[in-house]
């Protein structure tokens, strides 16, 4: 029964994509959108651009994400032959399409120097000597920049360890934390939206945070039952991505970039429910309590009244990887030095565990579908004569699968004047598994962005809706967030609920999909695709970037929104 279960699934959903095209929408369920309500005039496009769009290809599509899903790539791990091949061949066709290269000193890449590091030794203990079971009371990270570190300090509970007094809610508020280690538990306040929730939640953010009111480090409580601790975000999946791989360094080896550490934070790490759980006894309190007020939006943060001695040690292994960076010039004397960037992840897991007997995680529809629809938007601007006002400069990153550490890279070191960039399109695995009826533009809300994403997807006939899955905290999980939260406005395009049945329930089709496929192995050509969905997430993409790239005033936050820069 398994085996004939696993034959019928790809049948079956290319059934109901079939059925999809041959009904009619119907516009009366149509699911709630998210963008504010705005009197836009019609938009109108030249014949030119009009022919360029139409000329992006899904057989072309299919073709690019073949060869980059191809056996012979091994995954597209960075700093493995298999992703130089990737290099290679996003370059070609980049250099095919009219694309000039963007990268260091006239080149076609930056490169990204990643270093793996490994902890050992560890050791923490509690009130002078009773010392912890490793792997059960708690995790350490390995540090990327100091081989040894050593702490006797206490432990304070923040909460969810946000600190957002613009939105009306501060875990550090009536709490000292400086020296100090705070702990927290994984979660948002209700009433923050789903991109603001997924923000407040990120392990980089929660450690900024820390650093900023003076902690040196952060450990992350589980609160299940089982009351292991829980390490942080490796290669995914069981993947063979380079797992420890958490920081880049320069040629000298200095730390500019780390998914494990920020400004004074030296412990990064886990406790364990049970542990957790007795240390708040100890100061008189009750998680379980506790957890409805934060939930509620209420903090509750104290000291654990508990000293801690932490020490561990870390060992280092560097390797090398690449950005792939190409741009066409703009038109405007003045507006040619700004740049609208069309991003999308090139790497993927690599080769790791065997699922049903295949251990190549060959990363098809992600990332491969994005970064062929980054260069159908590229094929676009081939077949335009008059080119945009604003330079186009597209980027294939490395790392995003290690925690967006190519893109965090060059949004912080970009290979373009630092603030010329003005906006980012981010195209990561859209899922082409059924008709594109409708979209949600994550982290489009906080920007004037939602008017080009309003006027694009209009022009095409689609609906912009609410994220459908707020509870996957999709936003800060692929390369659009590194932009973020250095400035620049910016966006990733996923699927809608929209159904063609009327039943608004693609969510529901997604997942089946997602539990077979994502970060598996199975996740390879012969798995289930619609190109035609492809080709219109390729022309939105593209037509919310040209709209950019158009429009004399620079794209803004909205005023008072969490990401607005002063």
């Amino acid at each position: 029964m398994t085996k004939l279960y696993k034959l019928l699934l790809p049948i079956l959903f290319v059934a109901i994509s079939f059925i999809g095209y041959a009904q009619q929408v119907k516009p009366t369920d149509a699911p709630k959108t998210n963008m504010p309500p705005m009197a836009l005039p019609q938009l109108k496009l030249s014949k030119e651009v009009t022919k360029a769009m139409d000329m992006v290809d899904s057989n072309q599509i299919r073709a690019d994400v073949t060869y980059l899903a191809d056996d012979k790539l091994l995954g597209r791990a960075p700093g493995t032959p298999g992703y130089q091949m990737a290099v290679d061949y996003v370059v070609g066709r980049l250099k095919g399409l009219g694309v000039k290269p963007a990268g260091e000193n006239g080149t076609w890449v930056q490169t990204v120097k990643f270093r793996k590091s490994f902890s050992s030794d560890g050791l923490m203990a509690i009130d002078g000597g009773t010392e912890l079971k490793k792997g059960t009371d708690y995790t350490i990270s390995s540090n990327p920049s100091k081989a040894n570190v050593k702490a006797t300090t206490g432990l304070v509970f923040v909460g969810y360890g946000a600190s957002e007094p613009k939105l009306g809610y501060d875990d550090y508020a009536g709490v000292d934390v400086k020296g100090k280690i705070v702990v927290v538990v994984s979660g948002a306040p209700d009433k923050f939206s789903s991109s603001v929730s997924a923000h407040t939640r990120n392990r980089t953010q929660i450690m900024k945070a820390a650093s900023e009111h003076g902690a040196i480090g952060v450990l992350v409580a589980s609160v299940d039952t089982g009351g292991a601790a829980r390490g942080g975000r490796g290669g995914g999946g069981g993947g063979g991505a380079p797992r420890g791989v958490n920081n880049i360094v320069d040629e000298t080896g200095k730390t500019v970039v780390s998914s494990v550490q920020y400004g004074n934070i030296d412990i990064n790490g886990t406790l364990g429910a049970q542990l957790f759980n007795t240390l708040a006894q100890k100061a008189g309190k009750n998680i379980k309590t506790i957890l409805p007020q934060l939930k509620a939006g209420t903090p509750n943060s104290f000291d654990l009244n508990t000293t801690v001695n932490v020490s561990y040690t870390s060992t280092y292994q560097d390797m090398i990887s690449y950005n792939v960076v190409g741009t066409i010039e703009g038109t405007d004397p003045k507006l040619k030095k700004e740049y609208v960037v069309h991003s999308a992840h090139l790497d993927h897991l690599g080769v790791g565990r065997p699922v049903q007997g295949d251990s190549i995680y060959n990363g098809a529809h992600d990332n491969a579908v994005g970064t062929a629809s980054v260069l159908a938007i590229a094929n676009v601007y081939k077949n335009i004569k008059v080119k945009p006002k604003r330079s186009i400069i597209f980027i294939l990153m490395t790392g995003e699968e290690l925690g967006d550490m190519g893109s965090s890279y060059f949004a912080k070191h970009p290979t373009v004047p630092t603030g010329s960039m003005v906006a980012d399109v981010n195209t990561d695995m859209p899922t082409i598994i059924a008709p594109l009826l409708s979209v949600t533009a994550l982290g489009a809300e906080h920007s004037s962005l939602a008017t080009q994403v309003a006027q694009a997807a209009g022009y095409l006939g689609l609906g912009v809706e609410d994220d459908p899955e707020p509870t996957q905290a999709r936003f800060t999980r692929s390369d659009q967030y590194s932009f973020v939260v250095n400035g620049i406005p910016a966006l990733h395009i996923k699927y809608g609920a929209k159904t063609a049945d009327g039943k608004n329930n693609l969510n529901d089709f997604v997942a089946v999909w997602r539990a077979k496929y994502y970060h598996k192995p199975q996740d390879d050509i012969n798995g289930i695709f619609d190109f035609r969905a492809g080709k219109t997430y390729a022309e939105l993409n593209f037509l919310i970037g040209y709209l950019v790239a158009q429009d004399p005033n620079r794209p803004t936050w909205n005023k008072g929104d969490i990401f607005e820069t002063n």
